[in-house]
């Protein structure tokens, strides 16, 4: 298992921090990995559908907001907190806490801001605890 952590550092992610989690969900679809995004609630659920939507002509990331019949089928679901899908192979997480179990890597996305990394800081030493191969990137 691994833990990669994305540091946002270009200006195009500091000014939308969700960009970037379409873009990794872009990739993941492409290379047909299917993805869990774990959204921080319902409203950062609903912004990344709308972007996923808008990722440009060339662009198409087959997604939706769990909850609905389709859920086992879609390459991208997008869970908020009160709901517990099943896990997958990739796992993009917005949330809080560190990811437990059940997937082959999660992808971890760190705030531009330096005041807001703490809550990641210990998500790394988690991961770590975990035995977890960790990876980090500039973005």
């Amino acid at each position: 298992m691994r833990a990669d952590f994305y540091l946002i550092a270009k200006p195009r992610f500091r000014a939308e921090p969700l960009r970037l989690v379409c873009e990794l969900a872009r990739k993941a679809h492409d290379a047909n990995l299917p993805t869990l995004v774990l959204a921080r609630d319902r409203e950062q659920a609903e912004a990344l559908d709308d972007l996923l939507w808008d990722m440009g002509e060339d662009a198409y990331v087959a997604h939706q907001i769990a909850g609905g019949e389709e859920d086992d089928d879609t390459p991208v679901l997008i869970a908020s907190p009160e709901l517990d899908p099943p896990m997958r192979p990739l796992v993009i997480n917005l949330r809080d806490a560190a990811v437990e179990g059940g997937f082959e890597r999660v992808l971890e996305v760190v705030p531009a801001d330096e005041s807001a990394r703490g809550p990641l800081r210990e998500r790394w030493k988690r991961y770590k605890a975990l035995g977890l191969e960790l990876k980090k990137y500039d973005m």
